[in-house]
This record gives C-alpha cells, sequence and structure tokens, in this order.
C-alpha cells in the first residue's frame, strides 16, 4: 500500500501534464501538493516549519544554480537570432557542399548538437527546425530530423546541466560519470545518424554512402573525449564544434559546392561561431589548468539547516558564469553586437520567471519525496520487481522523467534519488545508475510534449504535435532498450 501511494505525485505529474496538457509548472505544484498529503499521511513527514521549509529552500537554490545557466545561454541564442547570426550560420554551413546528406548532417547533426550543448532547454529544435524548412525540407519532416538530429547531446545539454543535477546527489567523479554516459551514446548514437538519413530521404550511393558514419565518428569520438578529459560542460558543446569543423574540412574536400564564395562564407561563419569558440575556450582553460580550477574552486556558497537541508555552489567555476564572460567577449570584439546585446539580455530575463516557476515545483516534488522516504520505498519495490534484469529499466526510467517533464535536466532531478536507492537494493553500481538515468534522460527528450510544441509552433504545425509523437516514440523506445541491454552487459 505505501508504494501505490508513493506512485501518486509521479501520476499527477504525469496526468496533469500529459493528459491534461498543463504547464510543467502546475503540474509539479499539484504533484507536490500531492507528495506533501501523502508523506504526512503516509510516511509520517513532519509538519513542522523547518521540514516544509528545507525542500523549498533546496529548490530554489538548485534552480537558481540552474537557471545561472539557462539566462546567458537564452540571451546568447537571442543575441545570435537579432544579429542575424544564427541565419549567417545557417546560410555559410549550407552552402560549404553540394551533397544533400553532407547539408543536412551539417545542420540537421552537427549545428543542432552545438545548439544543444550552447544552450538546451529546447532551443535546437525552435531553431534548427525552421532553418531546415529553409533548405528545402517539409515542415514535418524537418521538425522530426531536428528533434532526432540533437538527441545523443542532450545528456550534455546547456553546458553539461543535466548532468550536474546528478552529480548534487552522489559523490560521483564529473569525469567518470560523464565518459560512462558518453560511452553509451558512442556504441548507439551511430543509429541516430543512420536515422537522420532515412528521414531525410536522400539517395545514398557508392560516392557518399560514408558520409553518414563520417558524422557519427566526428562527433561522438571527440565528444567521449572531452567527457574523459574536462568532464560534464563540453561533450555536446565542444564534440559537435570540433567534430563539425573537421566534417567540415572534409565535406569541402570531397563535396565541395562548386558555386561557394570561400572566403565571405568562411568569414560569416566564424562570426556566427565567435560565442562558442569563446565558451568553448573558457571552459577548456578552466577545466584544464590545475592551478586556475583550484583557485575559481575556492568560493564557495553553502548553506545547511537542521543538518538535514543543504546547498553548495562554486559562483566563479560555474559555467553560467563562462557564457556570461563569452557574451561580454562578443561586446568587446563585435562592435555591431553591442546594440544588440541589452534587448537580447531583457528577452532572456522575461522568459525566466516560467522556467523558474517550473524548476522549483518540479524539485519541489522531487524534495519531498526523498526527504520523506517515498523515493526510498519506491526504488526498493520496484527493483525488488525487476531483480536482476533492473539494468535494462535504468533508461527507461530517465526517457519516462523527460517525457513527463519536457527536460533531462528536470528527469535527473526527479529520478536521480530513485536510481541511486534502486541500485543499491540490487547491487548494480552507482556510477552505472546514474549514467542509464543521464543516458535515459537525454534520449527522451525527442518525446518530450514541449519540445515537440516548441517546434511545431515553429514550422507551423501546431495541432499536430500527436503525429510527430508517433514517428519519434519507435526512436526513442528502441534506442532506450539498446540502452538497457547495454547497461546490462557492462553491470
Amino acid at each position: 500500500m505505501p508504494e501505490l501511494l508513493a506512485l501518486l505525485p509521479i501520476l499527477i505529474l504525469t496526468l496533469c501534464m500529459v493528459g491534461l496538457g498543463w504547464s510543467a509548472a502546475s503540474a509539479g505544484m499539484a504533484g507536490a501538493a500531492m507528495a506533501i498529503l501523502v508523506a504526512v499521511a503516509t510516511f509520517d513527514y513532519a509538519t513542522d516549519l523547518i521540514a516544509l521549509a528545507g525542500p523549498l529552500l533546496e529548490a530554489g537554490f538548485t534552480a537558481a544554480t540552474i537557471l545561472w545557466i539557462i539566462f546567458p545561454a537564452l540571451a546568447l541564442h537571442e543575441l545570435q537570432t537579432s544579429t542575424g547570426a544564427a541565419e549567417r550560420m545557417s546560410l555559410s554551413l549550407a552552402s560549404i557542399t553540394n551533397e544533400p546528406i553532407a547539408r543536412l548532417l551539417i545542420l540537421a547533426w552537427f549545428l543542432a548538437l552545438l545548439m544543444e550543448g550552447a544552450a538546451g532547454f529546447g532551443t535546437p529544435v525552435a531553431l534548427i527546425a525552421p532553418m531546415l524548412v529553409g533548405i528545402g525540407y517539409p515542415p514535418a519532416k524537418a521538425l522530426l530530423l531536428a528533434l532526432v538530429g540533437h538527441a545523443a547531446g542532450v545528456s550534455f545539454g546547456a553546458v553539461g546541466t543535466p548532468v550536474m543535477a546528478l552529480l548534487e546527489l552522489s559523490p560521483q567523479d564529473p569525469h567518470q560519470l560523464s565518459f560512462a554516459i558518453m560511452v553509451l551514446h558512442l556504441a548507439l548514437g551511430w543509429t541516430l545518424v543512420q536515422v537522420l538519413s532515412h528521414i531525410s530521404g536522400c539517395r545514398l550511393s557508392k560516392k557518399n554512402s560514408l558520409i553518414p558514419p563520417l558524422a557519427a565518428v566526428c562527433f561522438l569520438l571527440p565528444a567521449t573525449l572531452l567527457a574523459w578529459l574536462t568532464g560534464p560542460e563540453l561533450p555536446t558543446l565542444g564534440g559537435a564544434m570540433l567534430g563539425g569543423a573537421i566534417f567540415v574540412g572534409i565535406a569541402k574536400w570531397l563535396w565541395r559546392a562548386e558555386d561557394a564564395d570561400t572566403g565571405r562564407t568562411q568569414d560569416g561563419l566564424m562570426r556566427a561561431l565567435l560565442p562558442y569558440i569563446l565558451i568553448l575556450v573558457a571552459m577548456l582553460a578552466t577545466r584544464i589548468v590545475p592551478t586556475l580550477a583550484v583557485s575559481l574552486q575556492s568560493f564557495v556558497l553553502e548553506w545547511e539547516i537542521a543538518g538535514r537541508f543543504g546547498g553548495l555552489a562554486k559562483p566563479l567555476y560555474h559555467p553560467g558564469t563562462m557564457l556570461m564572460l563569452a557574451l561580454a567577449g562578443v561586446a568587446l570584439v563585435q562592435k555591431d553586437s553591442r546594440a544588440h546585446m541589452l534587448p537580447a539580455l531583457g528577452k532572456a530575463a522575461r522568459r525566466l520567471p516560467s522556467v523558474a516557476l517550473a524548476l522549483v515545483s518540479v524539485l519541489f516534488l522531487s524534495g519531498i519525496m526523498v526527504h520523506s522516504g517515498m523515493i526510498a520505498t519506491l526504488a526498493a519495490s520496484s527493483a525488488a520487481i525487476f531483480g536482476g534484469i533492473w539494468p535494462i529499466a535504468v533508461p527507461f526510467i530517465g526517457a519516462l522523467g523527460s517525457f513527463i517533464t519536457g527536460s533531462a535536466t528536470s528527469s535527473n532531478i526527479l529520478f536521480g534519488n530513485f536510481q541511486l536507492t534502486a541500485a543499491e537494493t540490487v547491487g548494480l553500481a552507482p556510477l552505472l545508475a546514474l549514467a542509464g538515468q543521464g543516458f535515459g534522460a537525454g534520449i527522451g527528450n525527442i518525446i518530450a510534449p514541449h519540445n515537440i510544441v516548441a517546434g511545431a509552433a515553429t514550422v507551423g504545425l501546431m495541432g499536430r504535435e500527436g503525429a510527430v509523437l508517433k514517428s519519434t516514440l519507435p526512436i526513442c523506445l528502441g534506442y532506450t532498450a539498446a540502452g538497457g541491454l547495454l547497461l546490462l552487459a557492462l553491470a
């Protein structure tokens, strides 16, 4: 009976978001209210001020650290859009080669992954789908390509935000956890490129049949190396930039566009890529140079209440700080961007309240379930049911979280402790449990209603989201199942 009652907050969240179409903020608050009722009535959770305020303060603190990434990321997106840099990037990249499959992968794979690594939170779908329509793809196909194309990088989207949420839950080595998640994508990510090729309808001949596997290798190998060397911030962003540069170089050599204006194209591309180059340089410097890393991490904001609730942040070492520095660098170097900077910051700031409310509500729901023991109860009963094959279920839980909340970060927040407790019950290493969660949460992004709705709005497909979900669901289930089997083999 306690196990079934402990499910109620998650069921309420799911019903409100999926069945009733509520926002994550509203659904999260409804789920949190149910969590409090169940915690007090069934799990003997205290009703004093500290017991209720503690999880709420933790939720607010963690939300603030995440918003410090989202704010400059959204501002960067607004700046790139208002200055025309996003459009220049699209035109410049598409003019590099006259091979249709290569042009598609430059946009729907590398550029989508770049946007995911830098901004995340639905940005690549909303940005790339219209670009693909612009080069001739039908709206429904363009949206599907954008959703699938960025999926391999969602686990490390927005400069590693989803993995940082996992690291808040367990004292894992950031490099080891990032590498473990990326190994799963390394083994399976090539299938997503094949899916892109199939969806696009591009005809593959002997001449261009190696383009899809080449694109897969160009991203997946650098991303895996960066995961091992630098941790969670750079695998998607750095892998897309480094791999994209390699792929573009090969494409210009083997499949060059005969009418391309090389000088103008290269100049436009470098100007558009400048913010991402600055982010990459700042991240590499602060993560690889030991003295600089230690110095920046020495400034710590930490708090604790009643020995049960607390939080910790390192502002100078935070990815959001690197993003803000990149924005400042763009303003210094590109004079024409300065007039657009304040409006971009203002537009980003106006989008934050709804994001903050959604984050706090989901975080509060998760906190109540963790501190009351509901997550532990659910984990123990679920693990007992699945037993030795539990690793197969781990990525599915992560994907379910992204489907429910619309965010890999929120999925990791919601189910991270669940995964750890279940792993302890069945004897699965915590590292593998969190890796499976991060992997599943990433691919679950392609079935997240929020992403589909946002993308549909940009290409004129409002009201047809169900058809898109029908197409992405089998891809998600297949990729997730393969990841579960691989996790079982590793376990």
